[in-house]
């Protein structure tokens, strides 16, 4: 069987069992902010384990799923990956281990046609119930079943002992026999021992117990609803059923790594390693980028930037210089286009992006791996072996030269790195940068069963009304941590009602802001969210008291909202603009919606020309002025798509959904709210346009009243710098050219006169050159802050031409420069300017570095330059020695 007949046969298997069919999630797991990337095929499902979510009670799917747990092992061992797909079925509150097992065995003996004589399973030790239903009813031999403890058969691991408190249950893995020439060759060999004989192929999870914590032990619970979830990896199952030593021999590795070895000639064994990382890499990569996550600095961004050069390190290693990892992509592309035709359509873009990133790591490796030599040099003079963690932050800070490759080349040059002094010096970054993202937000870590519990859905009327009555369902601690009975002024908390105007925050709009209030009870919405369908309104309590089953009325702010309505829409003008101008390669990449602005993400590897962004305003406005209708109308997913509607790629869409389409111009699947017509915008101003991530660029736009008042200020700015400048508008360049050509003039004059001055000091230099080991030594002190040492320098040694040090320094303000310039010959004779600065950086209460033909350093402690003198010159004799 291929891959593909693998997972399809899997999903068809399951759906004849009753079982709903998911499509993968993205990898930036849709509305869930606890993880950075989907790990597994549980994730989506979240809410359906939860129990704040029952409209299915079984489903399936074929995950894709991004793990670095194992970085370092991928391409090390048969099956480790970044990327790699989880087929997956679930229940929740439906059958229960007979099904889950009964099934299990099903599939892989009757469906895969796995030799049952080869298959063997492990049960939790205490778990009696799975054991009898393997032995009795699926008639598994015992001496082919093992019962292990719960740090391998228990989910979480040890969570009776160690935690954490909630739900959790034994588990069954099932495992397949490569047979006994394989592993250790012990005949007591089983699935308990990690010799590689015994591959796990599929994990059923019972999630049977709730734990708690008692008098400090674990107790657990039986849970009112008991849930299966089942992980089967697809990648080892194919190499199962392939009868392939690893799995990157099965067909969808295959070319893939034939691809690489085309690309970088033959390869011995040693090459093995290198190659399958590559190959699991990009394919981690492409999948990434795909689903919308552009290489960055920043979370998610960061990883997948961290991964691409991981591959280009392996590459390196290869011998590989010129780039070659983005043509791997079609190969990609080719095999994975079954299951995924979204990576043959976005193929060049992916190519693109990963091109962009390995020039950018080209760069930072030649750089950084001279800082990195130089640190490694200055730890070796000092006899320590261990790098300094702020140190190897700066090569990742400043560099972009990644800790992982940094801590990779220590280790093979002897060298360990101070982890957590990188972890304090990274601490401290987020911290000046107001702590960046936190992705552990408050709506996410709130207990959704116990605090939502069976509220209704809150009905959404905000796309006709702005205003409405309606009833208190739940009141809630700002926290979100405690359902409150009632709550009295003042203070900050969150209401949840039967229906509501208010649009919650999602699909790059913002929050509506507003008012809830009764007769005697007044709060301000400062956001509003949605959780599972329930909306979330965050309150601050400015008089009166709430109680639960009180009657509100709740007003949106209705100029806030028709800015915001004015940007959305114009948002979609936008995006049809830049199709039309720019081509159809462009695709949302983000969005950001409010009352005071718009920004746009897409797609597109060159910024765009002051022509292109006035065509684009133009055409922009032009659809503005046109008035056509914005019409709304809810249609099947499907029926979206057949009909050519836009869609935001890593957007969760449900089975039926809102389409707005604006006739001969844009159709786009969007929940947000909108104009009634493209007129109502007004006006339309372009007000940046940037790099947002590799291949990803920013437009940001302003409409209507915004946008009037961004052009009077650009107005006024006019009418300020002509009363400035004393001229006309119409002037106002001229005058300005007329300053650039007097400035000009002056700083030719300033340049000729510096000139002459240097003219002047070489030859009084060079009558100070005294003789060191037979090499000239020149030195001098200015004690004025000067600006034109380093020419000077580079003055003398083109007069000395060779067999020359100049150490020139100046003092000014309390403040010291210091300049070494080492002639060429010196330097391929092993002398090293920046050697001698770093030397004497303490000296001086400083720092400094530069080339080994020229470096400088500043400080503050002017009253040492005769000891730096005098052990520059002693460095100097040591080093000639």
């Amino acid at each position: 069987m291929k891959t593909d007949q693998i997972r399809m046969s899997f999903l068809d298997f399951f759906a004849s069992k009753g079982h709903k069919i998911f499509p993968s999630d993205f990898l930036a797991p849709s509305g869930d902010k606890t993880v950075l990337f989907t790990s597994a095929g549980m994730n989506q499902f979240k809410p359906y384990f939860l129990g704040t979510k029952k409209d299915v009670l079984r489903a399936a799917s074929s995950q894709k799923c991004l793990r670095t747990d194992d970085l370092t092992k991928v391409g090390k061992t048969s099956s480790h990956h970044t990327f790699f797909e989880m087929l997956g079925n679930f229940s929740f509150g439906d059958y229960f281990k007979e099904e889950a097992i009964s099934w299990g065995w099903e599939f892989i003996s009757d469906v895969v046609g796995l030799d049952e004589s080869r298959i063997w399973v492990s049960v939790y030790m205490d778990d009696d119930e799975a054991y009898r239903i393997w032995t009795d009813k699926v008639k598994v031999h015992k001496k082919r079943i093992v019962k292990l403890g719960a740090d391998k058969n228990f989910w979480p691991g040890n969570a009776i002992e160690d935690g954490p408190n909630g739900p959790c249950g034994p588990c069954s893995e099932i495992f397949y026999d490569l047979g006994k020439d394989v592993g250790c060759g012990n005949s007591g060999c089983n699935p308990n021992c990690d010799c590689g004989r015994f591959v796990e192929i599929w994990n059923l999870v019972f999630t049977q117990f709730n734990r708690k914590e008692k008098n400090g032990k674990g107790v657990l619970e039986p849970l009112p609803n008991k849930n299966i979830d089942t992980g089967m990896g697809l990648e080892r199952m194919a190499s199962v059923i392939q009868n392939v030593k690893t799995n990157f021999e099965i067909d969808i590795f295959k070319p893939i790594v034939s691809e690489i070895l085309s690309l970088i000639g033959k390869s011995d064994g040693s090459k093995t390693i290198h190659i399958n990382a590559i190959a699991d890499h990009i394919r981690a990569v492409s999948f990434a980028i795909t689903d919308g996550i552009f290489p960055s600095n920043e979370e998610r961004g960061y990883v997948i930037r961290k991964i691409i050069r991981k591959a280009a390190w392996h590459g390196y290693k290869l011998g590989m210089e010129e780039l070659f990892l983005y043509k791997i992509v079609p190969s990609i592309a080719a095999v994975m286009k079954q299951a995924y035709p979204e990576l043959e359509k976005k193929r060049e873009n992916i190519s693109q992006i990963i091109k962009s990133e390995e020039e950018r790591f080209q760069n930072t490796l030649d750089v950084g791996l001279v800082r990195l030599h130089d640190l490694m040099n200055d730890e070796k003079k000092r006899n320590q072996n261990i790098l300094p963690g702020d140190k190897v932050f700066q090569l990742y800070d400043t560099y972009g030269f990644p800790y992982e490759l940094s801590a990779e080349i220590a280790y093979d040059e002897g060298f360990e790195i101070d982890s957590e002094g990188f972890q304090k010096a990274m601490d401290d970054q987020r911290q000046r940068s107001k702590g960046g993202s936190n992705l552990l937000d408050s709506v996410f870590l709130m207990k959704d069963k116990e605090l939502l519990g069976d509220l209704p859905e809150t009905k959404f009327l905000g796309y006709d009304l702005s205003e409405a009555e309606s009833t208190v369902l739940a009141v809630f601690d700002v926290a979100l941590t405690e359902k409150l009975s009632n709550f009295n002024a003042p203070g900050d908390a969150v209401i949840v009602v039967d229906k509501s105007p208010f649009y919650a925050e999602s699909g790059g709009q913002a929050a509506d802001k507003g008012e809830i209030s009764n007769r005697g009870f007044r709060a301000s919405v400062s956001d509003v969210q949605i959780r599972e369908g329930r909306i979330l309104h965050f309150v601050k309590v400015h008089e009166g008291r709430l109680e639960v089953n009180n009657k509100v009325n709740l007003k949106i702010n209705i100029e806030e909202r028709l800015d915001t309505a004015r940007n959305h829409t114009a948002t979609h003008l936008l995006q049809a603009a830049l199709r039309k101008i720019l081509g159809e390669h462009i695709e949302q990449s983000g969005s950001y919606v409010g009352p005071d602005r718009l920004r746009f993400d897409f797609t597109h590897f060159n910024a765009l020309s002051s022509e292109e962004i006035i065509c684009l305003e133009k055409l922009v406005n032009e659809y503005i002025m046109r008035n056509r209708e914005v019409k709304t109308r809810i249609v099947s997913f499907d029926m979206a798509k057949k009909e050519g509607a836009l869609a935001f790629f890593t957007e969760k869409y449900q089975d039926e959904v809102k389409v707005v389409e604006v006739a001969d111009c844009s159709k786009e699947l969007c929940g947000g709210t909108h104009v009634n017509s493209t007129g109502e915008i007004g006006f339309f101003k372009i007000i940046s346009e940037v790099s947002s991530a590799s291949g990803v660029r920013r437009i940001e736009a302003v409409t209507g009243r915004v946008a009037f008042e961004y052009v009077k200020d650009q107005e006024d700015l006019l009418k300020d710098v002509s009363s400035v400048l004393g001229v006309s508008r119409d002037r106002i360049l001229s005058q300005i050219e007329e300053m650039r050509e007097r400035l000009k003039e002056q700083s030719q004059f300033m340049q000729g006169q510096k000139y002459i001055q240097i003219s002047d000091y070489i030859e009084k230099l060079k009558a100070k050159s005294v003789k060191i080991k037979g090499i000239n030594f020149i030195t001098d002190r200015f004690n004025e802050k000067v600006d034109f040492l380093a020419d000077l320098i580079d003055r003398v040694k083109i007069d000395m031409i060779q067999n020359t040090v100049v150490v020139l320094y100046s003092i000014g303000d309390k403040n010291l420069k210091l300049f070494i310039g080492i002639t060429d010959d010196l330097v391929n004779n092993g002398l090293d300017a920046r050697v001698l600065v770093k030397g004497v950086a303490s000296l001086i209460d400083g720092a400094g570095g530069g080339r080994a033909d020229f470096a400088q350093a500043g400080g503050r402690n002017v009253s040492n330059m005769d000891r730096v003198v005098e052990k520059i010159k002693k460095e100097i004799k040591a080093e000639l020695k």
